[in-house]
């Protein structure tokens, strides 16, 4: 079996959760199948590194006296703002050497300023995508994935989010069942695929100002099978249709229609993971009419149909 070096790069102001959520997903694999992977940490001088958080972390080595690891992974935090230059310098002359190159959250900034991520699709916390995007327009941002592929790079948004990309990466390398083992010893779902959107449609909008907005708001997630028409929202916040949309697009960034999509395909989304109900039912009970409506929304948005979702990502029952 091969053994897959995974060298941590670590920096002043790191995130330590970035650090410590994939570390405890490929430890946890090694324990389950030894020789499996060496998890060593590298900082420039091999110093130890204070966190965001006021966490110490004491590095394995530095990272010129690191071998070229199968797997390089940067994670994010505050010291990504204005990063030591020779940091940039290493990553730009040795990263290509590494099979696989992987970040989680702002760690993308770091790969993105060494070049590494030219022309490629990638990702980062939601908050920072349109900063990444303006800073490095040759650089296709997805705002949405809670992780994205793109050849030999990896990225990830915010520190939940390099869980699922580790758990990932375990899976491709050593198989479903190995990594389902490990989400159940971490008590996490081993669920989540990278198109998953990396928040809810609640707050992919901006919550709105005015009170008989959010309340509509409020009422749309609760009742997504309702009549949730311009008009009908429109009377409900006592406003005119016209009125009405010109005002929840300006407050939360979004058409009426385009939240009441996103909140319709989230229940349905929950629906799917979280219970049994059959498919008609569950496109009755978040507003879609019938399956084919909820199928169509679904493959637009994930690529995938309502069923092959569950298939997908429905966790299994754990073992007694």
């Amino acid at each position: 079996m091969e053994q897959r070096d995974v060298l941590v790069v670590l920096y002043d102001g790191v995130q330590s959760l970035d650090v410590s959520g994939p570390v405890e997903v490929f430890s946890g694999a090694e324990r389950a199948t030894p020789g499996a992977y060496r998890i060593r940490t590298a900082s420039l001088d091999g110093a130890p590194v204070r966190t965001t958080s006021g966490l110490t972390l004491v590095p394995d080595t530095t990272l010129d006296a690191a071998a070229p690891p199968h797997t390089l992974l940067v994670p994010g935090g505050e010291g990504t703002r204005a990063p030591d230059p020779r940091l940039i310098a290493w990553l730009r002359a040795r990263a290509p050497h590494t099979r696989r190159k992987v970040s989680v959250c702002s760690g993308a900034f770091l790969l993105a300023a060494a070049g590494l991520l030219d022309g490629r699709r990638a990702t980062t916390h939601w908050v920072l995508c349109a900063q990444l995007a303006a800073a490095y327009p040759e650089i296709s941002v997805a705002p949405e994935p809670i992780y994205v592929r793109d050849g030999d790079v990896a990225t990830s948004a915010g520190v939940t989010a390099g869980i699922d990309l580790a758990l990932a990466l375990v899976e491709e390398d050593l198989g479903r069942d190995l990594a389902l083992t490990v989400a159940r010893h971490l008590v996490v779902f081993l669920r989540r695929p990278g198109n998953q959107t990396q928040f809810s449609a609640q707050l992919a909008a901006q919550t709105a100002e005015r009170r008989p907005l959010r309340d509509v708001q409020q009422w749309i997630s609760e009742n997504p099978a309702a009549d949730l028409s311009v008009e009908a929202l429109a009377d409900r916040a006592r406003l005119s249709p016209r009125h009405f949309a010109r005002a929840f697009r300006d407050e939360t960034g979004m058409t009426p229609g385009r939240y009441v999509d996103r909140v319709r395909l989230e229940a349905a989304r929950r629906r799917l993971e979280d219970t049994t109900d059959g498919i008609e039912r569950i496109s009755r009970q978040c507003g879609y009419g019938t399956a084919e409506a909820m199928r169509r929304a679904f493959v637009r948005v994930l690529g995938a149909s309502p069923a092959e979702y569950r298939r997908r990502f429905r966790p299994a029952p754990p073992s007694l």
